[in-house]
């Protein structure tokens, strides 16, 4: 093993400007990263085991189904198999106790002032769901107040509620930040780049804390980044939620969407522009707007209390086997779902994110075979990511490996199958010294990196890896390459289109067998290398100098006694 220290400073600034701000900018000192071999990695193993767990007889893997006893069963057969011990002490699971609402007989939803009604058909129009454990949700002329982005940032100098009492009322949202319509990635909310401000589940929980009956995000295809089939096909069967105890935090009796024409025709009957009004709602002295119109509606629920399951296999060091690399995939995806044209209503999820799940298998059977690196290597399926990250946000607040342990590690959240490319998608670049992996990793394998093409949809903050760094664990997110060696960017480009509109979230997100994986190959090659490096350095890799998750990380590393 030839070990270098090397300092890829440079590459990662490179990175930083296209995505996000280093900080303060200085230099870091050089980190451990070590050369490796090439793995020798099963594409059989990513065929065969994305085949299975996409088949119709696993009925698209919802948590607490046949389809979840079906996954744990072959994931714990495979890790296994490939040479793993288990990861929980003598147990290969960590139980997940969720709470799964399913909603039923849907009533319209209805907006008046008095004087005219709008009614809104469940599906087509609006979709919505309630967090608290009742019987029947009912939302009887709940006043309305439009709070532009719906966002109360005191560090950024920003409050949408200010001035404004909506205990009890019903608050109108519009979806992304106020940043994401501009072309740098300068700006109140990082320009172009979402923040976690412009995430649902962010929406959601402030209007929660606000005091708000029910909050309403308006749907709008591009801010969004998905068109309204992902949000009726994700929003109108069963949800789970993590158990909250005896002390959950504040919840509206709904959350829910509707339709941009929904919210454009709402507004104009309270004598109101929806686009006047989210022009205002980018500036700093946007004032919320009383709209003189009422929500109304209501709808039964059943409850199913139930534990999943995630899936833990580690590979322990050879010398520092208290010191952990961490891969994460989900295993679930949406179960039955809105059916296509065809009536086929099974979502399968192939791509999300049966393809990440395999590659967890594959990847420890490589790591395997090259015998045990010097820490420890954590191979991790995550349960309920479709409902929220659960599963990963449930280990993260109870982890089986000490997270001031977990030197950092990669998130893999669906493998959209290609041909070979010359680069690959870095989601969040510029955020810590993992980029310094990355780039290493990338030049042995002869690829360059491109900043995410879309940084306005958010998707760091959209998948596993969110949970971690969230408790200052510092993760990679890196999504295949954008410049196809057949066709380049624009194929690349339209291969993803193709997959946001037709496939992904539906019915259709199916196997191949015509597949070309040597894209997917060539991309767990490059996270076979990164883990590998990790595993063999002795470095402690950090959030770079001004990041959201720095200050986290620090405070836990000073209070540890033995960890970074």
């Amino acid at each position: 093993m030839i070990r270098r220290a090397m300092a890829l400073g440079a590459a990662a600034l490179a990175l930083a400007g296209c995505d996000a701000m280093m900080g303060t900018g200085e230099e870091a000192p050089a980190l451990d990263i070590p050369e490796v071999e090439a793995g020798d990695i099963s594409q059989a193993t990513m065929v065969d085991i994305t085949r299975e767990l996409s088949s119709d007889e696993f009925e698209g893997r919802m948590p607490g189904t046949k389809g979840e006893e079906l996954t744990v069963a072959l994931l714990t057969e495979r890790f296994e198999a490939a040479g793993l011990q288990p990861g929980n002490g003598d147990s290969w699971v960590q139980e997940v106790p969720l709470i799964e609402i399913t909603g039923k007989n849907f009533a319209p939803l209805t907006i008046t002032n008095g004087e005219t009604d709008l009614v809104y058909d469940f599906g087509p129009e609006w979709v919505g769901v309630t967090y608290q454990e009742e019987a029947r949700t009912q939302l009887a002329n709940s006043e309305m107040v439009f709070v532009g982005y719906g966002i109360n940032a005191p560090e950024r100098g920003w409050n949408d509620y200010e001035g404004v009492d909506v205990t009890g009322k019903t608050v109108v949202i519009l979806v992304n930040d106020p940043d994401y319509e501009t072309e740098g990635l300068e700006g109140t909310f990082n320009g172009r780049a979402m923040t976690f401000y412009g995430r649902w589940t962010y929406k959601y929980e402030e209007a929660a804390r606000q005091g708000a009956a029910a909050a309403i995000i308006v749907h709008d295809t591009e801010p969004a980044s998905y068109g309204w089939n992902v949000v009726e096909s994700s929003w109108s069967g069963p949800q789970a939620y993590a158990a909250r105890g005896d002390n959950p935090p504040p919840l509206t009796k709904m959350n829910g969407w509707v339709q941009k024409d929904v919210a454009r025709e709402i507004l104009a009957a309270a004598g109101q522009d929806l686009d006047e009004l989210s022009a205002a709602a980018k500036t700093e002295d946007f004032q919320a707007v009383e709209l003189g119109m009422t929500a109304s509606t209501s709808f039964e629920n059943d409850f199913r209390t139930f534990s999943s399951q995630n899936v833990i296999g580690v590979l322990p060091g050879s010398e520092a086997p208290d010191e952990y690399i961490i891969h994460t995939a989900h295993w679930d995806h949406l179960g039955r779902c809105t059916p296509a044209p065809d009536g086929d209503d099974i979502c399968n999820g192939a791509v999300d994110n049966a393809t990440g799940t395999a590659a967890l298998v594959a990847l420890a059977e490589a790591h395997v075979k090259a015998g045990a690196p010097r820490r420890s290597l954590v191979f991790l399926a995550v349960t309920a990511e479709e409902s929220g990250l659960l599963g990963a946000y449930y280990y993260a607040s109870n982890p089986v490996f000490p997270l001031d342990r977990t030197v950092g590690g990669i998130n893999m959240d669906a493998f959209l199958v290609a041909g070979p490319s010359q680069d690959v998608t870095v989601v969040g670049p510029g955020k810590s010294q993992l980029d310094d992996f990355l780039n290493a990793a990338l030049e042995a394998d002869g690829r360059t990196p491109t900043p995410n093409p879309n940084p306005e949809a958010g998707y760091y903050y959209r998948s596993d890896h969110f949970a971690f760094a969230k408790e200052g664990v510092p993760m990679l997110y890196v999504d295949g390459g954008e410049d196809l060696v057949e066709g380049g960017r624009e194929a690349g480009a339209a291969l993803a289109a193709e997959y946001r509109a037709d496939r992904y979230h539906g019915p259709k997100d199916e196997f191949d067998e015509n597949w070309d994986w040597s894209g997917v190959m060539q991309d767990l090659q490059l996270f076979y290398r990164i883990g590998r490096m990790m595993a063999m350095s002795t470095s402690w890799p950090n959030w770079n100098d001004g990041d959201e998750f720095r200050a986290i990380r620090d405070e836990s590393c000073a209070s540890a006694e033995t960890g970074c």
